[in-house]
């Protein structure tokens, strides 16, 4: 059983820079676990320490029912594929692939054997006499994951392998990962920053910001269900339309949400009403994905929006539409940065909180600059007033034409304004 367990890990550079913050996941034996975020999230530096190349600051990290914080990385039967390769330059295909069974003084048979077999289950067999230098991107990531795989490790890490391939390669090697790892059913903990990637390898995913982690998930359950409006924005193919509105209850008949020149009606026999009506006379932020509006007719006497068409995108497969309606967008809400949070819950405090609230007070200028803490309604930080549509195929409407969307209020996502779900996620 090879399970990965990280128990409020927390990594804190020299300097005071607070990487990860007790972050708390576990990864099941056999399960294809993603670390999805933006880059200098954290989610590299957590990897690294489940292969011993950083070590766990505070917290612990148990591999395989062990405890491994102070485990050599070559006792941990861990193996890690790099972003760039990283192949020997000066070995053949064949020998980077046969180095880390040659290590470990494995019969030479059995190393021709594995590497033959895995070499055309990875469509490298054709290379294996030539060295790194005379491969293509896709051809050397190839290599690495099989040098990665060959010894049939318990664990197996990937630091945003695809990354630096072009969109095609991407595709392709993506596919071949998926299909490999899971014949292999080996353990895995894949790092990157592209959300498809994410939604088609992941058994389940796991979002970070800021060194925190910010949901998990099954693929589905973060699409549909986000815990926040910075999961919701951050794993949409097209960019989320983050509005505010002011929850009215007109003599307790339903909920109103209040956009200013639209209204949308939410009756209570929706689940998420109660919980809507809390906030009676303040103001929420509504999520609506692109696919949960579409052009109807002037006589739709259904939820709603009105406005005019500033722009349309062709992109290839389909076209968005960005409609004027007169509401500002609210910018995605950041959850607070723990490595710039000089006071926090419980003041300074004892403990490693407190010795990394004194280090920021005295590290460098750098990391001491004054920064902003999470976007609110009442900040004022709006983008330009438009709704973007995802209208198919074949636009419905031109630019400068008067525009009416309908809405499918089931579809909408409702946070408070640090961005939190008003209604807890279903799972």
């Amino acid at each position: 059983m090879s399970t990965v367990v990280l128990d409020k890990v927390t990594k804190v550079y020299p300097g005071g820079y607070l990487a990860v913050d007790r972050l708390s996941l576990r990864a099941e034996d056999g399960e294809f676990l993603v670390l999805l975020g933006p880059s200098g999230c954290g989610k590299s530096t957590l990897l690294r320490m489940i292969a011993g190349l950083e070590e766990v600051t505070d917290g612990d990290l148990w591999l395989d029912g062990q405890l491994a914080n102070h485990l050599a990385p070559r006792d941990r039967d861990v193996a890690m594929v790099f972003q760039n390769g990283a192949l020997y330059p000066h070995r053949t295909v064949r020998g980077n692939m046969a180095f880390p069974l040659e290590i470990a003084k494995a019969d030479p048979a059995l190393v021709r054997e594995r590497v033959t077999e895995l070499s055309k289950a990875l469509h490298i067999d054709e290379t294996l006499d030539r060295r790194p230098g005379t491969l293509s991107g896709g051809q050397r990531q190839r290599v690495a994951m099989g040098r990665a795989i060959v010894r049939q490790p318990k664990i197996f890490l990937m630091d945003e392998p695809l990354s630096n391939l072009d969109a095609g390669m991407r595709t392709e090697l993506r596919m071949e990962i998926s299909s490999l790892v899971r014949s292999l059913g080996v353990t895995t903990v894949y790092v990157t920053h592209d959300q498809v990637e994410a939604l088609t390898l992941a058994d389940r995913i796991a979002i970070m910001n800021r060194g925190v982690l910010q949901d998990v998930g099954t693929p589905g359950q973060i699409y549909n269900d986000p815990a926040t409006a910075f999961v919701a924005a951050f794993l949409s193919s097209q960019q989320l339309n983050l509005l505010p509105a002011t929850v009215r209850t007109p003599q307790n008949q339903y909920v109103l949400l209040d956009f200013g020149p639209h209204q949308l009606v939410m009756p209570w026999s929706d689940p998420r009403a109660y919980a809507v009506s809390q906030h009676t006379g303040g103001q929420i932020i509504v999520g609506i994905r692109p696919d949960g509006l579409a052009p109807v007719q002037e006589s739709y006497e259904g939820p709603s929006f009105f406005g005019r068409v500033r722009a349309l995108e062709y992109h290839g497969h389909e076209w968005l539409a960005y409609v004027e309606c007169g509401v500002p967008a609210v910018a995605v809400p950041e959850p607070p940065d723990p490595r710039r949070n000089t006071g926090g819950r419980g003041g300074e405090g004892g403990g490693l909180r407190g010795k990394v609230r004194r280090m920021f007070a005295s590290a460098p200028a750098e990391h001491a600059q004054q920064e902003q803490v999470g976007h609110n309604l009442r900040d004022g930080h709006h983008r330009r007033a438009d709704l973007i549509v995802r209208l198919g195929v074949r636009p419905a409407w031109r630019t400068g034409d008067a525009a009416k969307i309908g809405v499918d209020v089931t579809r909408l996502m409702l946070f408070k304004p640090d961005g939190s779900r008003i209604d807890p996620p279903r799972r």
